[in-house]
């Protein structure tokens, strides 16, 4: 197992009552892969224009934040593993995780995702965009399904890339626990030719049983004109969908990907996208944030 994936805390950010035992879940399944610590944590935001502004943090988390309070301790300790329940405080969501990510260099955030923009220029939302491109850890962007009750089945579609490994981590994680079975998926597509399906394929089942607990696992390799199509058609055998960020598009639409989105519009399975901690930082984000100024 890598070292760096195993090393620390699993951090997991809850807003939403009705997705936040299933968020922990998620991370206790991380989690056991190596100290065995979720920290759950919730913001209480308050923006620049807002009267508790003249509050110290503290005030605001002791006197203030009596729902996030009770949100946090609403949620089950998952089966072996610690859990440490946290409120902090941000001018945004966002802000508050990044935060609290530089603060404790987790090994990984979870977070959940709804599956709506608000904005038009959003690729996944404006809170996850910005966790994205600027959380300095592996991150794991959960849609809870509408029956989220059990694993038997993880399908892991695969393409190469930077956030194959990140994702096979959560997928080896999660079957391990639940004592379940990895799909391995590869489309060729006009793009991408039969043979480099099969060598996704190979690779990544070869990760899978050279790292971490073994679990169980079966490849498939597909043909269609649409990758997002066949991901679909799969999905309803099986119980989570974790996919990689992709790679193709726009500076950010790199980071995020079309074919997630158009996955999670089109399934109600929970779906797990996956981005690599190494991809966040150096000289390309340090220039795009001097541009952003």
């Amino acid at each position: 197992m890598d070292d760096e994936r195993s090393g620390g805390q699993v951090l997991v950010g809850v807003g939403n009552p009705e997705a936040a035992q299933q968020l922990v879940r998620t991370a206790g399944d991380l989690a056991a892969l190596g100290p065995g610590t979720v920290r759950l944590v919730t913001v209480a935001v308050k923006p620049h224009d807002s009267p508790f502004g003249v509050f110290a943090d503290e005030t605001i988390v002791d006197e203030f934040a009596e729902e996030s309070h009770e949100l946090i301790e609403s949620v089950t300790t998952p089966e072996g593993v610690a859990l440490e329940r946290d409120v902090v405080t941000g001018r945004s969501v966002a802000k508050g995780l990044l935060a609290t990510v530089a603060e404790t260099d987790p090994a990984a955030l979870v977070v959940g995702w709804h599956g709506q923009r608000r904005r038009s220029d959003a690729v996944l939302g404006s809170t996850i965009d910005t966790l994205v491109e600027r959380a300095r850890c592996d991150l794991y962007i959960e849609r809870v399904g509408r029956e989220a009750n059990g694993v038997e089945s993880v399908l892991l579609p695969v393409a190469g890339g930077p956030h194959a490994d990140a994702a096979a981590n959560v997928a080896r994680a999660i079957a391990a626990r639940n004592d379940a079975r990895v799909l391995v998926l590869s489309v060729a597509t006009d793009g991408t030719d039969t043979d480099t399906a099969e060598a996704f394929v190979a690779e990544e089942r070869e990760a899978l049983a050279d790292d971490g607990p073994d679990v169980s696992t079966a490849t498939a390799v597909g043909a269609a004109d649409d990758v997002a199509d066949a991901i679909v058609a799969e999905a309803s055998d099986h119980d989570v969908v974790v996919m990689g960020a992709t790679r193709q598009g726009a500076i950010r639409r790199k980071l995020a990907g079309s074919v997630p989105r158009r996955v999670v519009d089109r399934t109600g399975r929970t779906v797990i996208l996956a981005r690599d901690g190494d991809t966040v930082g150096g000289l390309r984000h340090w220039i795009g944030g001097l541009l952003r100024r």
